[in-house]
Formats: structure tokens, C-alpha cells, sequence
């Protein structure tokens, strides 16, 4: 049975792998990493290819985590383990489809920074967190302009969601899973924060509501 929950990991990590800007770039003969900002997310896919071009790469990498804990967790039947075992399973597999996200097998471990494929992820996890999550976002978003910042601030949010309304808090499964994510998608910020912090961080200044 170990071995069975250790392959559907790894088949959530290959997954996450699929980069949907380097698959719809390689058919518009483009390479994402070597434009804008260097990453294979959808941020840097809006400002340097297009909003179109961006949609397309949300909802692939979106599908990845759903795709991961909808259907790999559940393709074998963990009869003999324990119900509380089994609770990790859809977790441990959307975890392993966004470090697919961010460290891509087939993409020499280059990929985007994690949120797009969150989202799919939670979506199936705990949809609830969704609708908080967005709107933490977009606040913060049309008050910066900053989508970096609106990405960890909305980590943070879907924490404090699961500690005030998640069975059993933050040591649930996804309770513990949520801090995980939080901190990493910080991680995976660290250089949005650094640009932040020295004034040099691109701002979407069309939707802020307050401009200098």
C-alpha cells in the first residue's frame, strides 16, 4: 500500500510538472523563461505574451492540482490503511503536484512559483478557502498593484480560514498543509520581495485604486 500512495505522488509531481506556459509557448514557437521576469507562470505570461496567452496557462496549471487530488489520489483503493492515513493521501498529492509547479522534471526544475497550481489544489481540498483567498487578493492587488504581495497575503488568509473554520484546525491535514503552502509561496516570492523592498517591483497601476 506504500508503494502505491508513494506512486501516485509521484505521478502528482509529474503532473505538476506539465508547464502550461512552456507547453502553449512551444506552439507559439516562444520560450516564457527567457521573457519579462524569467518565470513560467501566468503573471509573467500576462505581461509579456498576453491576457489570452495568460488564461490559457492558468487553467492548465489550475487543472494540474485539481487533476491531482481528484482523481491520482483515488486511483487505488487503500482498503488496509487507517482512515486517518488516508486523510494525508489527497494532500501529499496536490503538495507533490506543486512542487511539480515549481521544480518541473521536465523543464531542468525551472518552472513558476506555485499559485496557479494552489488553487486547483484547494479547489478540490477546500473550496471554501477559495472565495476568501480571491478576495484578500484582489484587495490587495487594487490597493498595490503588487500581484506578488497579493499572492502571500492570500497564503496567509486561507491559514487563518483553516484554523477558524477547518475540522480540527491547523492540525488537520490540510491545516498543516495550508502553513506549508504559506510559507512557500513566501519562498517562492523571495524575489518579488526583494524588488518590493528596493522600490523596483512592476505594479499593475491600470487596476490600483490610489495612484501617485
Amino acid at each position: 500500500m506504500i508503494i502505491q500512495i508513494i506512486i501516485n505522488i509521484i505521478l502528482s509531481y509529474l503532473i505538476g510538472s506539465i508547464s502550461g506556459s512552456m507547453v502553449l509557448g512551444k506552439i507559439q514557437g516562444i520560450d516564457i523563461r527567457t521573457m519579462g521576469s524569467g518565470n513560467a507562470g501566468g503573471t509573467n505570461a500576462f505581461r509579456t505574451v498576453g491576457p489570452l496567452f495568460a488564461l490559457g496557462v492558468v487553467i492548465i496549471d489550475i487543472l494540474k492540482g485539481i487533476i491531482s487530488v481528484l482523481i491520482i489520489s483515488n486511483l487505488s483503493f487503500y482498503i488496509s490503511l487507517d482512515a486517518k492515513v488516508m486523510q494525508y493521501i489527497p494532500v501529499l498529492c496536490g503538495f507533490a503536484a506543486v512542487m511539480g509547479h515549481v521544480y518541473p522534471l521536465y523543464y531542468n526544475f525551472k518552472g513558476g512559483k506555485g499559485a496557479g497550481t494552489l488553487i486547483g489544489v484547494l479547489g478540490v481540498l477546500y473550496p471554501l478557502s477559495i472565495p476568501y483567498a480571491l478576495s484578500s487578493w484582489i484587495i490587495v492587488l487594487v490597493l498595490t498593484g503588487f500581484v506578488g504581495l497579493g499572492t502571500m497575503i492570500a497564503g496567509i488568509v486561507i491559514v487563518i480560514i483553516s484554523y477558524l473554520y477547518y475540522p480540527n484546525g491547523l492540525s488537520s491535514p490540510f491545516g498543516m498543509f495550508s502553513v506549508i503552502m504559506a510559507i512557500f509561496v513566501v519562498f517562492t516570492h523571495r524575489s518579488n520581495i526583494v524588488r518590493m523592498w528596493r522600490g523596483q517591483e512592476n505594479q499593475f497601476k491600470k487596476i490600483m485604486l490610489f495612484k501617485k
